[in-house]
């Protein structure tokens, strides 16, 4: 569905020593800048895009826009949680735990703001007894 995610980031830097540290507990490769300044993230057939905007104004969050990653299960959630807290990111939302998530199944969650403000989390589907 999806060719690829790519978010605004006021210092790329940062934002990359960032998003480095919490795909590493995801099992990703450190991004790589090419020629235009931009970092790409390659797994699994996936590309996710750290810009900064073209129009050069500085990056912003989306009210309501959330970013999510599949996680193996809820040790990598709290490892990814981790990571993020140490490099520069923020805890928001509840603590990472478990979900009630209706007929979609229970998950194990954790949420983020990143250095630019954008809202990601961590998501782990827990199996139906």
């Amino acid at each position: 569905m999806f060719s690829h995610i790519m978010l605004g980031v006021n210092d790329m830097d940062m934002s990359k020593a960032f998003y480095d540290a919490l795909f590493d507990v995801l099992g990703a490769k450190p991004g790589v800048i090419d020629p235009k300044g931009r970092c790409f993230y390659f797994n699994d057939g996936n590309i996710f895009i750290l810009s900064k905007p073209i129009n050069g104004e500085p990056a912003c969050n989306g009210n309501g826009s959330t970013i999510g990653f599949k996680a193996q299960d809820q040790a990598q959630v709290d490892a990814w949680h981790a990571a993020g807290v140490a490099n520069g990111g923020t805890s928001i939302e509840d603590a990472p735990g478990i979900r009630e998530g209706g007929k979609a199944g229970d998950m194990y969650l954790a949420y983020l703001r990143d250095p630019a403000g954008n809202k990601i989390c961590a998501l782990h589907r827990i199996p139906a007894e």
